[in-house]
């Protein structure tokens, strides 16, 4: 077969979903298959994602999440004479003239509008057009599988769950300085409390805040909360709570960092706090468990599914059981071990080779 994976989207971002695309291309490579893959990429990407001699990369000159892109998209997309294309983003909703795969990442556009740009929630608003001209649809959790079939009346055979895994760069470190290569490399002095994401509303950063605040007056924690990650839409509340906290002191936002150093940081950090609304994976707490570091997940959407009991599951709307559950952590020596062990087994439990042969097999059926 000829298999076209749209990855015009990490020319734009470099988390998330343009992680889950390189993962997944990566993987696909590794296999033994005599099929031929087509990379669909930005025409501004100065790389190729993968160079092999099956794996071909074509530049497009649409941008991704574009107004015209169902429109510019299609006809640029038939000249490359595809048996299947994946659309990983699951937009834009045109008919091809091919087979079609789509991955929906999770719902939340629809579970809280109110979290998107108004610019956003057009763009996602396509999903009802392309969930039915999808010939097939990959959901990266049993949740997010349940959210199609109940909000989008989507029958169950036309969906396959696969997870998603964490890269194998993230393991533990045999680094006994690690904590000080952190200190020199982002000014991090002793121990803190670790939030990897996009700083956007559905990832819940002002309950964090407050929890934060409440450990640093309750407990006299002498740690500091270390955020990495872009700056999303919407963020500008949570420097503005920051203030009004009094915590500008006491948190460190590091803005984008590379995977080598989310790698330090995870290995360095005491406990990782993912508190989202709602999450339709939760990649963030796989990637820390897999370094052997202590997870606090909301109890919501999918996380509880994928970090089950190899971490602490808090309301990701209450402060107080969020504060108590980081001092846990940071105050029982043998429940960090206890974490650590139980989340390195749960970590190894996700594959990307795995969700590679189950891509496979969602794309052969469609022959």
């Amino acid at each position: 077969m000829r298999i076209g994976i749209d990855a015009r989207i990490t020319h734009y971002r470099h988390a998330g979903i343009s992680q889950y695309v390189i993962q997944l291309i990566e993987a696909l490579a590794r296999q033994d298959t005599d099929d031929e893959f087509v990379i669909l990429q930005h025409f501004r990407s100065r790389e190729p994602i993968l160079e092999r001699p099956n794996f071909v990369v074509r530049r497009l000159i649409t941008p991704s999440h574009h107004r015209l892109e169902q429109l510019t998209l299609p006809i640029e997309v038939s000249a490359r004479g595809l048996d299947v294309l994946h659309s990983p983003d699951f937009i834009p909703p045109f008919r091809a003239n091919c087979r079609s795969v789509i991955t929906i990442h999770d719902l939340v556009f629809m579970l809280y509008p109110h979290f998107l740009t108004k610019e956003s929630a057009r763009y996602y608003g396509q999903i009802d057009q392309a969930v039915r001209r999808a010939d097939a649809i990959i959901a990266v959790s049993q949740a997010t599988k349940t959210d199609v079939m109940r909000l989008l009346g989507v029958p169950e055979h036309k969906i396959t769950v696969i997870y998603e895994a964490a890269s194998p760069i993230y393991r533990p470190l045999d680094m006994p300085d690690i904590k000080d290569r952190v200190r020199a490399r982002f000014g991090i002095p002793g121990d803190f409390i670790l939030f990897v994401s996009t700083i956007e509303p559905r990832k819940n950063v002002p309950t964090l805040l407050r929890a934060f605040r409440q450990l640093l007056d309750s407990y006299r924690a002498p740690v500091k909360l270390v955020l990495a990650g872009e700056r999303g839409w919407l963020f500008e509340d949570v420097f503005t709570l920051v203030r009004e906290l009094d915590l500008v002191n006491d948190c460190v936002f590091l803005g984008r960092v590379s995977s080598e150093e989310i790698l330090w940081l995870y290995n360095a950090a005491q406990v990782l706090v993912a508190p989202s609304i709602y999450e339709g994976f939760g990649l963030t707490p796989l990637e820390a468990m897999a370094c052997g570091t202590p997870v606090i997940v909301s109890n919501v959407s999918s996380l509880p599914e994928v970090v089950a009991d190899a971490g602490l599951k808090v309301d990701p709307t209450d402060v107080e059981e969020l504060t108590v559950a980081i001092w846990r952590i940071l105050s029982d020596c043998e429940l960090r071990a206890s974490l650590r062990e139980k989340g390195l087994k749960r970590a190894a439990v996700f594959s990307w080779d795995k969700a590679a042969r189950e891509t496979l097999a969602v794309y052969h059926s469609l022959r």
